[in-house]
Order: C-alpha cells, then sequence, then structure tokens
C-alpha cells in the first residue's frame, strides 16, 4: 500500500526549515555504527534473541558468532542468519538443532515453556534488560559484553555510541517553538490503537530530535488506549507511528478516521512521519541515525 505523507514545517532558533517531500524513514534512510573487537570470541555459538541484540552483537564485531536470531532484527547484514523465532515466539527444538553455547534473551521473550527447555538441555542463558533510551542502551551494551566474555569491546561500541549520540545532537533547537509529537501504536487488525506515554521509547527519540512528546508529558506510563477526548487533550501538530501500523488502519486517510485524530492540528493537516517498524524503538547502533533522520523529518536545523 502507498502511503500518502505530507511535508513537515518547523521554526527553530537557528533558521527556517524547508519543507521536506518524504516523511517515510526506512531501514535504507539510516546507518550503523560498529567497533573492531578487542577480545577473540573462535568458538562462541551466539543465538541472540533480545530485542535488537543481534545487531548490537554484530555492531561489536561478533557477526561471525552469531547462529540464530530474533525476527526484531532485521538489518540486511542478518539476513542469512537463521530465524529461530515463528513470529516473537521461541522455537527450542530449532535452537537446541544449531547447539548454540549462549542464548540472550530479555523479558520479552518467551513462551516461557521454550525457555525452560533451552535450560534442561543444558544451555547458557542470560537475560539482559530492554532498553528504550540510551542510559538503558549502554546497559544492555555492557550485559552483552559481560555474557560474551567481551567486556572491552562493549566498552568501545558505547564510547562510539555515545558520542554519535552527542554528534548528532549538536544545533538541534531547543527553540520554545519545538513541534508537538505524538507517538501512535496501531495495529487495526487487532484493533490496538495506544498513544505512546513515559517510557515508550518514542519519548527519548523524540525529545533527542528536538521535539516534545506530549504523550509523556501527560501520561506516566508507556502507553494510553487511544480516545477522541486523549487526542484532544494532546494536541499534537504531528504523529509519528510505525510504517506497518499506518498501513494497518489504511495509511493516512485510515488515520484521520480514528477517535479524535482529525480534531488535531496534525489531523487537520495530514502531518505524519512513519518509521520502519523494526527501526523505530529497536535501540542499537542505528539509533544515533536515527535521531539525525527524525530531526531532518521533524524540520529541525542543526547549526553549522
Amino acid at each position: 500500500m502507498a502511503l500518502t505523507l505530507v511535508p513537515i514545517f518547523l521554526l527553530t532558533a537557528c533558521t527556517q526549515s524547508e519543507p521536506k517531500a518524504e516523511t517515510v524513514i526506512s531501514q535504507a534512510d539510516v546507518a550503523s555504527v560498529s567497533v573492531t573487537p578487542v577480545e577473540k570470541l573462535p568458538t562462541a555459538r551466539i543465538v541472540a534473541l533480545a530485542n535488537g541484540a543481534a545487531e548490537l552483537i554484530t555492531a561489536m564485531g561478533y557477526r561471525a558468532n552469531l547462529v540464530g536470531r530474533d525476527i526484531a532484527s532485521s538489518t540486511s547484514e542478518l539476513q542469512d542468519v537463521p530465524l529461530v523465532t515463528s513470529g516473537h515466539q521461541v522455537i527450542p527444538e530449532t535452537i537446541i538443532a544449531l547447539q548454540p553455547t549462549l542464548v540472550i534473551i530479555d523479558d520479552a521473550t518467551g513462551p516461557s515453556s521454550a525457555i525452560t527447555k533451552l535450560t534442561a538441555a543444558g544451555i547458557r542463558i542470560v537475560k539482559v534488560s530492554q532498553s528504550w533510551d540510551l542510559a538503558q542502551l549502554i546497559t544492555k551494551i555492557e550485559q552483552i559484553g559481560a555474557a560474551l566474555g567481551s567486556p572491552q569491546s562493549a566498552a568501545r561500541l558505547n564510547t562510539l555510541l555515545t558520542e554519535s549520540v552527542d554528534e548528532n545532537l549538536v544545533g538541534i533547537s531547543a527553540s520554545e517553538q519545538r513541534l508537538k509529537i505524538a507517538f501512535l501504536y496501531l495495529r487495526g487488525t487487532s484493533s490496538i490503537y495506544l498513544v505512546g506515554g513515559k517510557g515508550s521509547g518514542a519519548d527519548y527519540l523524540i525529545n533527542a530530535a528536538g521535539a516534545i512528546d506530549v504523550g509523556s508529558q501527560e501520561f506516566d506510563k508507556p502507553f494510553t488506549p487511544l480516545t477522541a477526548e486523549t487526542m484532544a487533550q494532546l494536541n499534537p501538530d504531528l504523529i509519528l507511528v510505525m510504517i506497518g501500523g499506518l498501513e494497518s488502519v489504511g495509511g493516512v486517510s485510515g488515520l484521520v478516521e480514528l477517535p479524535g485524530i482529525a480534531q488535531t492540528a496534525a489531523g487537520k493537516n495530514r502531518q505524519v512521519v512513519a518509521v520502519d517498524d523494526s527501526l523505530l524503538l529497536s535501540f542499537g547502533p542505528r539509533t544515533p541515525s536515527l535521531i539525525s533522520q527524525l530531526a531532518e523529518a521533524f524540520g529541525v536545523i542543526k547549526s553549522a
């Protein structure tokens, strides 16, 4: 389905931005940072099931050690690493057949019966934290580095990520005229319509890209059901969505038919930015580049 999206305009303290003709951010639009590994892991066979873990392990320089991954890690360089899940459900028999020395999971990995089978098979399993901002991402990388026995490589990647994010933040305006943005999590086929709040992950990205996440200002929990009253209360200038979510409601035309959307400034002006589903909340080596792309899509201009 073709997405009909429109340009975005914002005044910043630095200068005025030119309207952009394209507001879809795909995986091809962002770049990943990576480092040369310090430690060597010649015999490690890793299955990465935690969200974004396969990308982080690749960025640390251990792509050759990956023997299995979850569907959420979908960069082109990982396409030949076997999927060991059905959707996001772990298939223990597939993993056991790969003879891994380490399986990395997080709180979202399941079902629990599958993890029990892996443990019973004598496979080493390490749970790492989920990450919804840069600080949590740094912690997660440290945990993965400890699990792999490569703390120096993890530290090297953390340094590069922090520097890259800082570089992308330079010059992003702190203008009082910052764009007000609401993140909507949409799954029209399942009738799931949620507004992102504090801790959704999108709040960090929106604020880092020089805009205001109005959902996180109003709601202390990550997600709140979308209602006409909620949207009237937030009245965003722009709506941020995932590409798959937008398609699931029939594109922008379907989006503005959801409760209260048409009455917001974003709905009236059809101001929407759609980001690849596996990219937006992955929080990994592509995050610095994503922040830069979002800043451009929001119309924020960096100073020279």
